[in-house]
C-alpha cells in the first residue's frame, strides 16, 4: 500500500485508543492527519466518519483509520461514501483479508474491545498487506453504487 498521509478518526469511545494510534503512528514515522475527536466528551461518530471520508475521497489522506466503541457505526459512515472501502478489524487476520482480498483503504478498529498491543499489530499487519487484484479486481470494481 502507498501510503501518502493516514487520516484518523474516531468518537469518544474511540478516543483513548486514538491517541495510542497516533503515538504509534509518530512512532513509524508516518504523518497523520486528525479529524478528530479529541477528548473523551460524548459526540457523533457520523461526523468525524464523514470528514475522515471525504479526507478519503479528496485524495487528502490515504489511507484512513477510523476508531468508535464497536467499530460498527463509524464503518457504516465511512462506507456510505463511494470511495471509500472501510473494514472493521479486530485481529491481524481480518486486517489482513481486508486488504488483499477488499483493497480496503479505511482500517476500522473497535475501540472498546481491543487493546493497545492488539492494535499495533492489526496495523502493522494493514499497513503491510498489498492488494491481491486478480479476481478480486473485478469484485471491489462492483462496490461503488452508480
Amino acid at each position: 500500500m502507498e501510503i501518502k498521509k493516514i487520516g484518523v478518526a474516531c468518537d469518544h469511545a474511540g478516543y483513548p485508543l486514538k491517541k495510542f494510534v497516533l503515538q504509534y503512528l509518530e512512532e513509524k514515522g508516518y504523518e497523520y492527519k486528525d479529524y478528530g475527536t479529541w477528548s473523551d466528551q460524548s459526540v457523533d461518530y457520523p461526523d468525524f466518519g464523514h470528514a475522515l471520508a471525504e479526507g478519503i475521497e479528496s485524495g487528502e489522506v490515504y489511507p484512513g483509520i477510523g476508531i468508535c466503541g464497536s467499530g460498527q457505526g463509524i464503518a457504516i459512515t465511512l462506507n456510505k461514501h463511494q470511495g471509500v472501502r472501510a473494514g472493521l478489524a479486530w485481529c491481524t487476520e481480518i486486517a489482513h483479508l481486508i486488504r488483499q482480498h477488499n483493497d480496503a483503504n479505511v482500517l476500522v478498529m473497535p475501540g472498546r474491545f481491543i487493546d493497545n498491543n492488539t492494535a499495533r499489530a492489526i496495523m502493522d499487519e494493514f499497513f503491510k498487506t498489498t492488494f491481491e487484484a486478480g479476481r478480486h479486481q473485478r469484485r471491489v470494481e462492483k462496490i461503488a453504487v452508480k
